[in-house]
C-alpha cells in the first residue's frame, strides 16, 4: 500500500478479532512511531505495550470513549517525557505525531487501530500514571487500540475545499 492510499483510505477501527499481535508486528508499528518528526529532534516519547485482557477491561470501562480498547489485542500508551521537551505543545506535537505513524502503520500491515485521546488530569491520565508506575516527568498523551479488525468502515471522500484557503483566509 502506498502512503498516499494509507493515509487516504485508514479510519478508525473500534472493533476486533480475538487474533494476537506476533511480536515482529508490534516491533514494525513502534518502529514506524519513532520515526516520526520531532521538535529539535528531541524525540521525547516513550510507549508502554499493554496485552493484559483485565488490564485492557479496567481502561475500557473509565473513560465511554475509550471502550473499544477492551476489545483490542494491545493498547499502546503514547506517553511524553517532559524532561526531554520542557515546551508541552511541542511535547503534544511530537507525540501526536508518532501517534498518527502509528496509526497509519497498522493499517498498512492490516491490522486496525482507533486513536483515545487523554486529557490532562483526567482520570484515565491519573489512573495510568499509577498503576503504570510513569515517572515525575512523563505524561499520557494517546492510548492507540490495536488489533485485526472485526468491521470494515468505508473510506469517502474527505477533501472539503472550503477548508483551504492561500495566501490568506
Amino acid at each position: 500500500m502506498d502512503v498516499l492510499q494509507a493515509i487516504q483510505t485508514r479510519r478508525s477501527i473500534r472493533s476486533y478479532t480475538d487474533r494476537p499481535i506476533d511480536e515482529e508486528t508490534l516491533k514494525k508499528l513502534l518502529e514506524a512511531a519513532m520515526c516520526a518528526p520531532s521538535a529539535n529532534n528531541k524525540r521525547p516519547w516513550h510507549f508502554v505495550v499493554i496485552r493484559d485482557r483485565e488490564q485492557l477491561a479496567v481502561i475500557s470501562r473509565i473513560q465511554r470513549y475509550h471502550r473499544p480498547i477492551g476489545q483490542a489485542a494491545c493498547c499502546i500508551v503514547v506517553c511524553g517525557d517532559e524532561s526531554v521537551q520542557e515546551t508541552h505543545d511541542f511535547l503534544l506535537n511530537d507525540c501526536s505525531a508518532a501517534a498518527q505513524n502509528l496509526l497509519l502503520a497498522a493499517h498498512g500491515l492490516g491490522l486496525g487501530a482507533v486513536w483515545c485521546g487523554v486529557r490532562t488530569g483526567a482520570d484515565v491520565s491519573r489512573y495510568l500514571k499509577q498503576t503504570l508506575s510513569f515517572p515525575q516527568s512523563v505524561v499520557p498523551i494517546a492510548l492507540i487500540a490495536v488489533g485485526y479488525p472485526a468491521e470494515e468502515p468505508k473510506a469517502g471522500d474527505r477533501l472539503d475545499p472550503s477548508r483551504i484557503h492561500y495566501e490568506k483566509w
